[in-house]
């Protein structure tokens, strides 16, 4: 039982982690802290778990712009405390997705979108506000620079702002370039933020220590 005191609530789930064992990674959101602060977790005995934690973690600094806490390399959180559980937890399947050891670097602010064949870009306008532009101009290039920012905002927890379709505020004033570049490369297919989602709330829970001390 002393394993499962103070987690928190888990609010993301990886069973079975192809590159280490196929143990299970939960992703707790601490309760009774006035931020948001994320503890990675696994019940699994076996040598080196410990070191693939750290690397997920790690990762996630990395790649979603988050920071550890001071002497708790496992707990994390937003800069200036912003609220994005939603963005937390992106950012945690992402890194799981990493083998451990792999070199690992934030994504830019640009991709290329084959849907409108055009290069997209997330200009940071400072204070936490992000703008969506693509090279080609036109209706067609305004709505998909819309639809896009609507993906950054259901896969960050973030909203957009009144007035401007293409623009994404981070809460707080927040900017974390490292987060929208990230999640940029997702935002480009809606439906199969959809799909993954649905696919996430049906998995299982997991496992206790008895079921990983193999």
């Amino acid at each position: 039982m002393g394993l499962t005191v103070d987690l928190g609530r888990r609010i993301e789930l990886v069973p079975m982690d192809p590159h280490f064992q196929d143990i299970s990674i939960g992703l707790y959101r601490r309760e009774g802290v006035a931020a948001l602060e994320v503890l990675v977790h696994s019940y699994s005995r076996r040598p080196g778990t410990r070191e693939r934690l750290e690397f997920i973690a790690e990762t996630m600094t990395v790649l979603g712009g988050m920071e550890a806490l001071p002497g708790e390399p496992l707990v994390l959180r937003f800069p200036a405390g912003s609220d994005l559980p939603v963005a937390a937890r992106r950012v945690f399947l992402e890194a799981c997705k990493r083998p451990t050891g792999e070199e690992v670097v934030p994504r830019p602010l640009t991709i290329f979108d084959k849907k409108s064949q055009s290069q997209v870009q997330v200009a940071s306008l400072g204070e936490g506000l992000y703008e969506v532009t693509l090279e080609a101009e036109g209706e067609r290039a305004a709505r998909r620079s819309a639809h896009i920012a609507g993906g950054i905002v259901k896969l960050s927890g973030a909203g957009l702002v009144e007035g401007h379709p293409a623009r994404v505020a981070l809460p707080n004033r927040q900017s974390i370039d490292p987060l929208v570049g990230l999640l940029l490369v997702r935002a480009l297919n809606v439906r199969a933020i959809v799909r993954e989602q649905e696919a996430a709330a049906s998995r299982g829970v997991l496992s206790a220590p008895s079921a990983q001390n193999n």
